[in-house]
């Protein structure tokens, strides 16, 4: 990433939240339980969010049968203490299924060979791929998540003047940082499995992709920005998300009128509290 450590912390969060009031309407989208502080021996002190993703419309043809569309929800629960988290997302139609995302930022330019520390076996079954922020991906997952599309090299930030990313950035940009994660999946379902680690593998990779993309794109918006700042955005936010889940759609409607901007939307949230 383009970016200082202290930057991509308050960049990731804003693009975090932007992205679930986006997608968040009266029928599916974003449901945060709780944002409470934690202390734990590996990861250190900091935030454990948990959530629950409404995903009706998300489901590909070929699950249809093992998930009608009235019931696919996913629940996320985070440890965040920055530079370090760990993710674990689990589908209760799949109550088997489980995938934990391990997460380390680092202010190199990817070149950490073991950010993990995984001993000689987890290596061996390690397969590393390298996402670009630079790149653009047009399979199936990266529809589904319809992040819009910018074109980051020929994007240029007005206010830190940093891009285009042309080829090669992540030798020569700096700040520079990367956030290395390892992503486990284990779905021991018998002749289903198999499919479904790959599917939904396939699905983090894009929504990798699209959320560090964004989070560049949107630069000029939260530059500058504290982290008491983001937590009180955070805090509004998730009133905002819950308001939205609980309102009624217009029968017939496509869209549910035109949408504010996130800052718009948590000041009128916030002045109602």
């Amino acid at each position: 990433m383009p970016m200082s450590m202290e930057e991509y912390e308050i960049g990731l969060s804003y693009t975090i939240m932007k992205m679930e009031q986006e997608n968040t309407n009266s029928k599916e989208g974003v449901e945060v339980l709780q944002q409470v502080p934690f202390e734990d021996e590996k990861l250190g002190k900091g935030q454990l969010t948990s959530k629950v993703y409404h995903l009706q419309s998300k489901i590909p043809s070929w699950m249809k049968g093992f998930a009608p569309a009235t019931a696919l929800t996913v629940h996320e629960d985070s440890w965040c203490a920055f530079p370090k988290s760990r993710t674990v997302i689990k589908c209760p139609l799949f109550s088997k299924c489980s995938l934990t995302i391990d997460t380390i930022s680092r202010p190199d330019n990817g070149c950490s060979e073991n950010a993990h520390n995984l001993n000689s076996e987890q290596l061996a079954a390690r397969e590393v791929e390298i996402i670009d922020i630079a790149s653009i991906s047009r399979d199936y997952w990266s529809k589904v998540i319809s992040a819009p599309n910018v074109d980051l090299t020929a994007f240029k930030s007005q206010r830190t003047e940093r891009g285009p990313l042309q080829k090669g950035w992540m030798d020569s940009c700096r700040p520079v940082m990367t956030t290395y994660k390892l992503v486990t999946m284990d779905a021991p379902i018998w002749g289903f499995g198999e499919r479904l680690e790959d599917c939904i593998i396939a699905g983090e990779r894009a929504l990798f992709l699209a959320c560090h993309r964004l989070c560049f794109a949107w630069i000029d918006e939260w530059y500058g920005m504290t982290v008491e700042q983001i937590r009180e955005m955070e805090r509004q936010t998730d009133m905002l998300l819950k308001k939205t889940l609980k309102k009624p759609g217009k029968a017939g409607s496509k869209h549910e009128g035109k949408r504010k901007t996130l800052k718009d939307e948590i000041a009128v949230v916030g002045s109602c509290t």
